[in-house]
């Protein structure tokens, strides 16, 4: 059957375009203080899960809510299930942005938006791939489900209960990081270092944050301290800005100054890409040289991560071929009178042993009154070469661009490893810029239509 798949895209152009829009435009930011039962992890990320399964109903597919913590668009019949994963649930705006980060502008052939890339775009598109099938009544020997996840962006308690209740595919992709196919992920691992002495001094430190999520790199950090020469300690401040080309503020008001640090914002699979506000604050309060702990804490963030994201100074370092080096992203930082903690976001290659590098982490910091609290914990994922879904793909991906289907690793974890079978397939293609948790987040519309594309032969592909 010969189907040109992007002349069928651009026949539903405009559907597409205004329900993408439409989809970044819901604010659906993780909300565990406004929680449901009926929306577990916020309205508005209820709302989003809520938009995309009335356009599978109105769409004539069979569509299941569950719980409110994902939710499932099917089509086809058969025994076997092809899962499709894709998420709706974003990671907070942050600070900078260049357009509203929910009003989904269109400029210069890009959809702006908070989600553009990670992951309603991507998820819009593979939508739109089933929907281009359906209506083109092509038959189908296996089921295909399109699973939307509600909590991707924090603890993924979204697919762990919906596995829970429903069946595994047989295989399937996720349409949530770059083309060509991703077949293997580094393992993924949440952490909080906690400062056990706080609170045994008065401390010159009276409060320091930055980071709102493990997995984004800080773009803002404040820090409020009471020294002994205030004029002479802004002058500094602001020296150490020009010298490290980074914005802030620094104010006092007795012998307590107010300080500000803007860095930029990045995705935690790779620290360097962003400029850590929190760390950078940390290391310039070092030279205030601070008692007690205070200055211990301060210290130690210098010491082991200012300009050191691959864990070398703590021991941690490690590379292989199949995924790359180690990383630790440091995505919150918080102190107070009576509690100081320091959030690591580590993601390691799929050869590393984990469980020898925890043991040596927490025996080195055990003797700085600082203990390990474990947050969630992925293991790596790896599909062999060989499989028929990475086969599949690499013919589609090479028959519709022309290019190398080349397999890749990456730091970013998808529901691909939620697969027994899964790899992650685009939608970001080669040589574009990497948004996902940054400022101006976009999607290319060509790119759009592009993954479009590819989904709807991919999804046919595999199912027919």
């Amino acid at each position: 059957m010969n189907i040109s798949w992007k002349n069928e895209v651009e026949k539903r152009k405009d559907a597409l375009l205004k329900d993408t829009c439409n989809l970044i435009m819901i604010k659906s930011v993780l909300d565990d203080q406004a929680n449901s039962v009926a929306a577990p992890f916020g309205e508005g990320i209820n709302q989003a899960l809520e938009f995309m399964l009335d356009l599978g109903n109105n769409s004539g597919f069979e569509t299941k809510n569950i719980e409110g913590y994902a939710g499932h668009i099917q089509c086809g019949s058969g025994e076997e299930l092809i899962g499709v994963l894709g998420h709706i649930d974003v990671v907070p705006e942050g600070d900078g942005w260049s357009t509203d980060p929910y009003g989904a502008e269109i400029l210069e052939g890009k959809i702006y938006g908070r989600g553009a890339i990670d992951d309603k775009g991507p998820t819009m598109a593979a939508f739109y791939g089933m929907k281009i099938i359906k209506e083109l009544g092509l038959p189908l020997s296996k089921r295909v489900r399109l699973i939307i996840g509600a909590d991707e962006e924090s603890q993924w308690r979204c697919v762990d209960r919906y596995f829970q209740v429903e069946e595994m595919p047989t295989m399937g992709f996720a349409p949530d990081a770059d083309f060509p196919i991703i077949n293997a992920e580094k393992g993924i691992c949440d952490m909080e270092l906690v400062f056990q002495n706080i609170g045994n001094d008065i401390s010159p430190l009276k409060a320091f944050q930055a980071g709102r999520r493990f997995n984004m790199v800080p773009d803002l950090a404040t820090a409020t301290v009471k020294v002994d020469q205030p004029e002479e300690v802004i002058k500094n401040y602001k020296q150490y800005l020009d010298e490290t080309k980074l914005h802030g503020e620094a104010t006092y008001n007795g012998d307590d100054v107010s300080f500000t640090l803007e860095g930029l914002s990045a995705h935690g699979m790779e620290p360097d890409k962003g400029k850590n506000a929190g760390i950078f604050l940390a290391n310039f309060l070092t030279t205030l040289n601070l008692k007690g702990n205070a200055g211990e804490f301060l210290a130690f963030i210098t010491k082991y991560f200012y300009k050191d994201s691959r864990g070398r100074t703590l021991g941690l370092n490690y590379e292989d071929k199949q995924t790359g080096p180690l990383t630790i992203n440091v995505g919150k930082i918080n102190f107070s009178s009576d509690s100081a903690r320091v959030g690591l976001n580590l993601r390691y290659p799929v050869t590393y042993d984990f469980d020898k590098g925890l043991n040596h982490l927490e025996e080195m910091i055990r003797e700085k009154g600082i203990v390990v609290d474990l947050k969630t914990h992925a293991r790596p994922h790896y599909v062999n070469a060989e499989h028929p879904l990475i086969q599949t793909l690499q013919e589609v991906y090479t028959r519709q661009t022309g290019e190398t289907a080349t397999l890749l690793s990456t730091g970013g974890g998808t529901y691909a490893r939620s697969l027994n079978a899964g790899v992650a397939f685009g939608a970001l293609f080669p040589g574009r810029p990497e948004l996902a948790h940054q400022k101006d987040e976009y999607i290319d519309i060509e790119d759009l239509l592009k993954a479009t594309a590819l989904y709807a032969e991919a999804i046919y592909e595999l199912a027919k």
